[in-house]
């Protein structure tokens, strides 16, 4: 990275403290950035951030991280007061959830802000418009699109979603980024779902269904996948990791965008979710869990 790229990149802004947010946050940290954590208010971001500690517990746990790592990632991320309070920020990274009218109002809040400061705003995005969210924003083409994949610290791959005014120099700003991250950049077109939630949410979908159907348990079902293709995880454990709520948002994005009977919900996943079994993060979904996630925060993205 040259040296004018290290300091362009020395601090940024995170937005929001659900899981997603508190990995991408953790994970600006660890790259050496300067995180100013927006949440609600200080005190429920002060608290949400005791996720990201017990998260790096974690890691320390299995060997991967140590107690210097946790101390450095730690005292690089700092609790804002408000988002009005954020008159300089350079880098604003938006992870408030799947909620269209969240995403709008919040660039909206940030455009009045941080206007003139302003040189990249990050949506991590799945399903949803980057266009559409940036609408008549005067700050359109700053707006780039990026979908951190979950475990965000571990996974090498983000994918970068061009809006229509995203200028060609923000583009290369986010690349930057990407590598400064550790991440290989995937650019994609704007279209519903991209490749990985487009390509995954079926094969989780499906699964659920043939438990639905009663042809194998969900411990048979994620073995088969698992060992059949060589994969980490099955797709019933990925939907626990993910959140049974998240999955279904985003399956009914993909259904009303694109109207394929392939992203059409199970009824088994929409009884789940109905019945509070969201997965790891309130300790059962299509498995039971004896220790929640860590990120306890509250739901994903």
């Amino acid at each position: 990275m040259e040296q004018d790229s290290a300091l362009f990149f020395d601090r940024a802004t995170v937005i929001g403290i659900n899981k997603r947010a508190l990995q991408i946050a953790e994970t600006f940290a660890a790259a050496g950035i300067e995180v100013m954590l927006a949440g609600p208010n200080k005190q429920q971001t002060e608290a949400a951030m005791a996720g990201i500690g017990k998260s790096i517990d974690r890691e320390i746990e299995r060997w991967g991280k140590t107690e210097s790592d946790k101390r450095a990632i730690m005292a690089r991320i700092t609790p804002a007061e408000s988002l009005e309070s954020l008159k300089d920020c350079k880098i604003a990274v938006e992870a408030m959830g799947l909620n269209f009218q969240d995403k709008r109002g919040t660039l909206e809040r940030v455009e009045q802000t941080c206007t003139e400061s302003l040189e990249l705003y990050v949506i991590h995005i799945s399903t949803l418009s980057v266009t559409e969210i940036a609408g008549a924003s005067r700050l359109r083409d700053k707006v780039i699109g990026m979908h951190f994949l979950e475990p965000v610290p571990k996974i090498p791959m983000v994918e970068l979603v061009r809006g229509m005014h995203t200028s060609d120099e923000t583009v290369e700003t986010a690349k930057k980024l990407a590598r400064l991250l550790n991440k290989t950049a995937v650019e994609v077109f704007e279209y519903p779902g991209y490749i990985t939630t487009r390509v995954m949410l079926p094969m989780i979908n499906e699964a659920i269904q043939v438990l639905m159907e009663g042809i194998a348990s969900a411990e048979d079902i994620d073995t088969a996948i698992k060992l059949g293709y060589n994969l980490p995880v099955g797709p019933l454990t990925m939907a626990d990791e993910l959140g049974l709520e998240t999955v279904l948002r985003r399956m009914d994005n993909l259904f009303h965008e694109l109207g394929d009977v392939k992203f059409r919900p199970s009824p088994l996943l929409r009884k789940m979710v109905r019945a509070g079994k969201l997965g790891r993060s309130m300790g059962e979904g299509f498995f039971k869990y004896e220790t929640r996630d860590a990120y306890e925060s509250g739901k994903n993205d």
